[in-house]
């Protein structure tokens, strides 16, 4: 399941609408024959691409699969009947499909008298990839992850107005291949008018990624013709609004959302309580002045402070990247 898991990381930024899935076929003695993860939609799922590398070798063998099989018929067939021609007689899953268009897999495969074994490391999957999209199927809306570069006294940039470069290259690195797994990224037009950002994803050698998000511009200011987030490289949507909600809404086609904006797009998505996690690389340097990260969100007393509960801390050169998540009023 692990490598199951490992191999749904593909799928992010790609398959949405469907779910970023992974899959393992193994053959009767129990090796690895068939890798699979989903592809963008009118593609084969995870399993279908895993039985594909697998072939004959799939028969009398087992399927380990991130998501129940789906049963339905869209614009691919349903995966569960792709494993019983395939032969195979287990199938292990680690997390029930929420989507009741799609569900029925496991069912359908146990009548067909193949052994269905669920829940296998259903955590990890549930933190994995699978995550923001599990997130659209509970909320009905995208996942929205807050992300930011600060300095350790709290500073995104300098007085003058200076931020390149506040962290050092591996952040900025992990920075550019997170942004080829999601499927947008938000800002204002304070930002883009101010620092004319690109907002691409790119390589390590500054050529273009495979996947690009879209580009989410939010506010009610025009945007000059010849800002850079309107070229070509990676495609545009202009929100015009201020209410964090109706970008939502305006978003709701897609998954994995990450904002980016500055400091007072960030406080009208934290006190809509719209954020659903918090991405935060910090650097080891100290400004003393400058803009901090957020502003405007009314708070006036620490018992009224936003709290948030640490996820995981990593070190990504001399910076440290921390994900955390908020405490909601039911987390107290």
């Amino acid at each position: 399941m692990r490598r199951a898991i490992e191999a749904s990381v593909a799928a992010r930024g790609v398959s949405t609408p469907n779910p970023p899935v992974g899959a393992v076929v193994l053959d009767r003695d129990g090796l690895v024959v068939g890798v699979g993860a989903t592809a963008a939609p009118g593609g084969p799922h995870a399993e279908i691409a895993a039985l594909a590398q697998a072939g004959e070798r799939a028969r009398g063998g087992t399927a380990v699969v991130t998501l129940e099989p789906c049963d339905h018929t869209g614009r691919t067939g349903p995966c569960s009947q792709a494993l019983l021609r395939a032969g195979v007689v287990r199938v292990v899953h680690a997390l029930g499909d929420p989507n009741p268009l799609a569900a029925g897999g496991a069912e359908t495969l146990r009548g067909a008298g193949v052994e269905v074994r669920s829940g296998v490391l259903a955590d990890l999957a549930e933190a994995g990839p699978l995550r923001a999209w599990l997130h659209r199927q509970r909320t009905g809306r995208p996942m929205l992850t807050w992300k930011y570069a600060a300095t350790l006294d709290g500073r995104t940039a300098a007085p003058d107005g200076t931020s390149r470069w506040i962290t050092g290259e591996s952040a900025r690195a992990h920075v550019h291949a997170e942004r080829a797994r999601i499927d947008a990224v938000v800002v204002g037009t304070g930002t883009v008018l101010a620092d004319d950002p690109v907002l691409t994803a790119r390589l390590p050698d500054g050529s273009l990624a495979a996947h690009q998000p879209v580009r989410v511009v939010v506010g009610l200011r025009d945007i000059p013709a010849g800002s850079r987030i309107l070229d070509d490289s990676a495609p545009t949507r202009v929100v015009r609004t201020r209410d964090p909600f109706a970008v939502m809404e305006a978003l709701a086609d897609l998954t994995d959302v990450v904002l980016e904006g500055g400091s007072t797009l960030t406080g009208a998505f934290l006190s809509a309580g719209l954020v659903d996690r918090v991405t935060a690389y910090l650097a080891p340097v100290a400004l003393g002045e400058g803009p901090t990260a957020v502003r405007g969100t009314g708070v006036g007393t620490i018992a009224d402070a936003m709290r948030f509960r640490r996820e995981s801390v990593e070190t990504l050169g001399d910076d440290l990247l921390v994900r955390l998540a908020p405490l909601r009023s039911s987390d107290h």
